[in-house]
């Protein structure tokens, strides 16, 4: 088959793995911010990432990643570039902040077609700060072509793409006429680690900056999510006690006695 054009969505998120007490909620403006957790790709895009690269090794062709934000942060997007992804556009816009799911496929269709021919488009199951698992279906939606979603695994052939689809038991072989959107789960494999050579060349890369108004594209068609309330849970109390005795047999024993008191056994 003639070598395929990929387009893998990439999004960035707080560090998942990050600790909750890094997490300060703001009530009066409605926002959760992290404090000292590092930005980087949502995993899920990673697997979708990685698919790509998969695949370009296979068949050769391109890959291009875009992504839709306010303020997009360039260091964390160019690992992209370092592990096979031959372009990066950002759609870089005031009008893109804290866009609903429906909003940002708005903006994602919108780059597809700029972009003109593709053969398939990559993106992860979900995001690892929402978790809504919305965007890709709805992209697909709006380009009217077939999705498949959860994918385990990913191949193609001449004109169509076939995919390992999780169930709950399981998976199924599911196949697709090209153009199509597959949406990649953490079964795919974690993303390749670049090669120092590789990053620094990255660095030299250029990057395509999209406004809104290089988009065939009505901001007024964007919508914002919509949070009516948030606070942070309530700090429940803690106790401490120490539990002693002469003997490590009368320690556990005075220790059960204890536990069982206070309901814990």
């Amino acid at each position: 088959m003639k070598p395929p054009t990929l387009i893998v969505c990439l999004k960035v998120v707080p560090d998942p793995e990050g600790p909750s007490s890094a997490f300060e909620v703001h009530s009066d403006i409605k926002k959760v911010v992290p404090v000292g957790i590092p930005p980087l790709l949502n995993p899920y895009d990673e697997n979708a990432l990685e698919v790509a690269a998969r695949l370009k090794d296979q068949f050769g062709g391109r890959i291009v990643v875009i992504n839709v934000s306010e303020k997009a942060i360039q260091p964390v997007l160019r690992k992209a570039l370092s592990v096979g992804a031959d372009e990066l556009i950002l759609a870089e816009d005031p009008a893109f902040e804290g866009l609903t799911s429906l909003s940002v496929a708005r903006v994602l269709s919108a780059m597809a077609h700029k972009i003109g021919q593709y053969d398939l488009i990559l993106t992860g199951r979900q995001a690892a700060d929402w978790d809504s698992g919305q965007t890709g279906l709805l992209l697909a939606e709006m380009l009217k072509i077939p999705a498949i979603n959860l994918a385990k695994s990913v191949e193609l052939q001449e004109g169509r793409v076939i995919v390992g689809k999780l169930k709950r038991l399981g998976y199924e072989m599911v196949a697709a006429a090209l153009p199509a959107l597959v949406t990649v789960s953490s079964e795919a494999g974690d993303l390749r680690w670049p090669t120092v050579k590789a990053m620094q060349e990255a660095r030299k890369k250029p990057v395509t900056i999209w406004r809104s108004a290089d988009l065939d594209l009505d901001v007024r068609s964007l919508k914002a999510r919509s949070i009516f309330s948030l606070s942070a849970p309530p700090s429940r109390a803690r106790n401490c006690l120490f539990v002693d005795g002469e003997s490590p047999d009368e320690r556990g024993e005075n220790l059960a006695i204890t536990l069982r008191q206070h309901g814990v056994i």
